[in-house]
Formats: C-alpha cells, sequence, structure tokens
C-alpha cells in the first residue's frame, strides 16, 4: 500500500465510527497526476444518489502532459463499492450529526483506493480539547528528549 494522501482536515472536524475501502471511477490522466501526488481532498466528501457512491469536490490537478484527455479537476467521481455496503451507510448517514468523509487516497498494488469514513461531527469543545491533548503530549515527548540528551 503506497499512501498518496490524508485527509487531516477531516480528523479535526469530525470522530470517525466506521471506514469502507472503495476503488474509484478515474481517466488515465488523473491516475498519472495521482502518482505525482497531485490531489486535495481537503473540502470533499461523499453523497449516495440513486444507489451510487460519489465523491464530490475533491480536487485532482490536471496532468501537465495530458491534453485531450484532461477532465474538470473537481468533477463528481463514482466511488465502486458493493450495494450492501452502500445501502448500510446510507441507513447511518440519515441519522443525525453522521457524514460520509474520504480520510485517505492510496494504492492497493495498481489500483486506486479511496477509504471512506462514517464520521460524526465534533462540537468547538471537543476540538479544542483534542488541539490541548496533542500539545500536552507534544510536551512532554519534548522534556522526555531534553531529560535524555542531559544523561
Amino acid at each position: 500500500m503506497k499512501l498518496i494522501t490524508t485527509n487531516k482536515k477531516a480528523f479535526h472536524e469530525y470522530n470517525a465510527v466506521e471506514s469502507l475501502e472503495c476503488g474509484i471511477n478515474l481517466i488515465g490522466c488523473e491516475v498519472k497526476s495521482l502518482r505525482k501526488g497531485e490531489v486535495n481532498l481537503a473540502d470533499s466528501y461523499c453523497r449516495i444518489t440513486d444507489g451510487n457512491l460519489v465523491l464530490v469536490n475533491c480536487h485532482i490537478k490536471n496532468y501537465d502532459k495530458g491534453s485531450y484527455s484532461n477532465v474538470a479537476s473537481r468533477r463528481d467521481r463514482r466511488l465502486l463499492a458493493h450495494k450492501r455496503e452502500i445501502m448500510r451507510m446510507l441507513g447511518k448517514v440519515k441519522e443525525k450529526g453522521y457524514a460520509l468523509v474520504p480520510t485517505k487516497m492510496y494504492f492497493k498494488d495498481s489500483l486506486v483506493k479511496v477509504e471512506v469514513s462514517l464520521m460524526k461531527g465534533k462540537r468547538d469543545y471537543d476540538k479544542k480539547e483534542a488541539i490541548a491533548k496533542k500539545d500536552a503530549e507534544r510536551d512532554l515527548q519534548r522534556a522526555l528528549k531534553e531529560y535524555s540528551e542531559r544523561r
């Protein structure tokens, strides 16, 4: 597995409940851009329309050397998953406060995979608490490193 990108903003805004690995329907030039790592998942989300899982607002930069085969960089892309998995996720998304958010994009062998997570929104105080916890952990690690260097 070769990681292409992660959606760090999603983990700041939401708590992950469950995840699903999906394939993605791409065009050749998009795959070449992914190999160069030119993708942004920051504001993207997933939607279920007509029984299909669709990745919305994912930015894949146009390939430099592609001409006629380049497509819109923010087009909707179909995600490939089993129907029963899509319907199970649809039932959970209909509950208040849940969203389908892409969290990772990676190569598995020669295929591009997207990890879609069912996420529940965080409150402002949860976000502040998470930041404080991360800062405390960083300070602790820094102090331990300083202590071990003095010895």
